[in-house]
């Protein structure tokens, strides 16, 4: 067989296991016969070099052209070998067993399909068996793939096989494809392809279930003791109260190293209860000694504090010479821009010159601004002390402890003060919420119910006042109407008596038709000039400026249209200014004005329409 070194791995067989030689071409042949498939041409070139292939060898017995083949079941490497280069493919080879022969499927076919792989699977699904197949064959199969725990064998054809790792199943799953025949039989029952899957198994899920609460476990365990490795130490013990232990505490009050350590024991001790009449003189003591430090203390604050001042005294002295180096230069910078020397200096030397001399005037400000800013805090310091109001002086006497007493007391009274404010504060805050309290739901649904009648109420009387309106304004319409009926009857019947006294007196007369005729003309004429004298005593002046603006619109609007234009082509124009104008409140105002629009009539039938058109200037000649 081949071994090849390239992205394989070494690979070595076992000779005993071969049954047929590989490199013999017409053996090769005969074993495809009997299948019934087509033998794949032998011939072709080689892909792989002599210096990766077994000394003797023959590349031209190939399955495919140019691709070797290696065969899966060779002890120590397994069936699923790392993946090759791409430059050089992988086909599956004829793999020989004591009981039976297994010939790999056609490399043109696609691969065969699997199900998706459960959790944990250590059991596979084997399909397509021989007939005459046995348990111990399939043993015999499938042992090379891995060590296995149990088969049960159906009597139609399949096989469930138990491995006892999980990688195994992939190198049985590499079998699947392969047709299997027993010994040299050509008979049915002693051949099938073989279909291996993956198959979900409740021990397999068990197991795996098993490992992973077992790693679960792990994970939190080490989860804790890094919690345990970062938690910060706990504090020391505290040793219980004796007599003895308080006479070792009470030397440790007395020595200045010790004494954070003693003070935190008698703290614990005190919290604890363990002062008693027996104990309390002894207590007592231990609190006497525990208060002869604060003078101590008071000491070591006043020495930090001198050491500050000389400190701040010595940075003050320091920062005043660096400002007096810092004058001198600028002071030479100053000196070399001047006329003597600044003409004897090129373009580039003046140019770092004045660059250097305003980086250290800047530096100068800001360095006199910061001793200024000392010196003003010590102005304010010495002010203090002349009012008597700076605690450092008054810890700095003899009578120290007494100065630190009233300053507690004092930051004590504060803190009362400020305690009180705040009682006042939610006294305040409860009694309003009690006073928002009394407030029940039913107070605030009658507010909700009056608000609302109180709206509708105001909604009635704005309806009412408009009713009011428009009945005032038929009234005075209904009035002109029965003005103008009773006017226009008295003219009718006046006219009528002309009319007949005309006649008569144009019969007795002789008159002819003809002047009978002009005289209807001049009566209706007399008829249309009294009804537009009656429509001028009854159009009333404009209302507002609106329809003053509205009448100069139309006007423009019909002049531009010499023929007339309808109602609604008028309002459609008049929408675009105003939205809320009418078409009937323009029709109102074209017929309170007929000398300056009047209405005609043109079509005939279904075509007829009514325009309006401008005539004023018709209107003002006839005035």
């Amino acid at each position: 067989f081949l071994a090849a070194a390239d992205g394989l791995g070494s690979i070595a067989i076992d000779t005993t296991q071969l049954n047929m030689s590989v490199t013999d071409p017409t053996a090769w042949a005969t074993a495809m016969n009997n299948l019934g498939m087509v033998p794949v041409g032998l011939a072709g070139q080689q892909l792989v070099t002599d210096s990766i292939c077994v000394p003797g060898f023959d590349p031209s017995l190939s399955m495919m052209t140019g691709i070797t083949p290696i065969n899966p079941m060779i002890p120590g490497m397994g069936l699923v070998p790392p993946p090759p280069p791409t430059d050089v493919p992988v086909v599956k080879e004829i793999i020989h067993c004591k009981s039976c022969t297994l010939f790999p499927p056609n490399p043109n076919l696609p691969p065969p399909s699997t199900r998706e792989r459960p959790p944990g699977c250590k059991t596979v699904f084997v399909g397509g068996l021989p007939e005459n197949a046995t348990e111990e064959i399939i043993q015999e199969v499938f042992e090379q793939c891995g060590d296995i725990t149990a088969i049960r064998k159906s009597k139609k054809n399949f096989c469930h096989i138990r491995f006892a790792e999980e990688f195994m199943v992939d190198k049985a799953i590499y079998l699947s494809g392969y047709r299997m025949r027993l010994g040299s039989s050509t008979d049915k029952k002693d051949s099938g392809r073989l279909h291996v899957d993956f198959a979900q198994a409740r021990d397999d899920f068990y197991e795996w279930e098993c490992k992973q609460r077992m790693l679960a476990r792990e994970e939190r365990h080490r989860r804790k003791m890094e919690e345990d490795r970062l938690r910060p130490p706990s504090p020391p013990a505290i040793m219980h109260y004796s007599e003895h232990e308080a006479a070792l505490l009470a030397e440790k009050l007395k020595d200045d190293s010790k004494f954070s350590e003693a003070i935190t024991v008698l703290l614990t001790w005190i919290e604890r209860g363990e002062v008693n009449r027996r104990s309390a003189n002894q207590f007592y003591s231990m609190v006497q000694s525990a208060n002869s430090h604060v003078r101590r203390l008071m000491n070591e604050k006043a020495a930090h504090e001198q050491e500050m001042e000389q400190a701040k005294e010595s940075f003050k002295n320091a920062l005043t010479g660096i400002l007096t180096q810092f004058e001198q230069i600028v002071a030479v910078f100053n000196a070399s821009t001047r006329q003597k020397a600044w003409d004897h200096f090129s373009k580039a030397q003046r140019k770092n010159i004045d660059i250097w001399r305003k980086h250290s005037e800047e530096l100068r400000n800001a360095h006199s601004e910061q001793l200024m800013g000392i010196r003003r805090e010590e102005e304010m310091e010495m002010s203090d002390d002349d009012s008597g109001d700076n605690p450092s002086k008054k810890l700095r006497v003899d009578d120290s402890a007494l100065a630190a007493q009233a300053y507690a007391l004092k930051e004590e009274n504060d803190s009362l003060r400020w305690q009180l404010d705040a009682y006042r504060n939610e006294v305040e805050l409860l009694k309003q919420e009690k006073g928002q309290l009394f407030r029940t739901e039913e107070s605030l649904t009658k507010d909700q119910q009056l608000q609302f009648l109180q709206q509708t109420m105001q909604g009635m009387q704005q309806q009412l006042l408009s009713i009011q309106e428009e009945l005032n304004n038929k009234k005075s319409e209904l009035e002109q109407a029965k003005e103008e009926q009773t006017h226009t009857q008295a003219m009718l019947k006046v006219l009528q008596e002309q009319l007949k006294s005309a006649k008569e007196l144009a019969e007795i007369n002789g008159h002819d038709e003809s002047q009978a005729n002009e005289i209807n003309v001049l009566t209706v004429a007399l008829v249309n000039q009294d009804r537009e004298k009656n429509s001028e005593k009854r159009s009333p002046g404009l209302k507002s400026e609106k329809e003053a603006l509205l009448i100069g619109i139309i006007s423009t609007f019909l002049h531009v249209h010499p023929f007339g234009a309808n109602i609604e082509y008028l309002w459609s124009y008049m929408q675009q200014l105003d939205s809320r104008i009418s078409a009937s409140e323009i029709e109102m105002l074209l017929m309170r004005l007929p000398r300056m629009f009047k209405q005609e009539f043109t079509g005939v039938g279904a075509t007829l329409e009514k325009r309006w058109k401008f005539c004023a200037f018709e209107g003002i000649k006839t005035v």
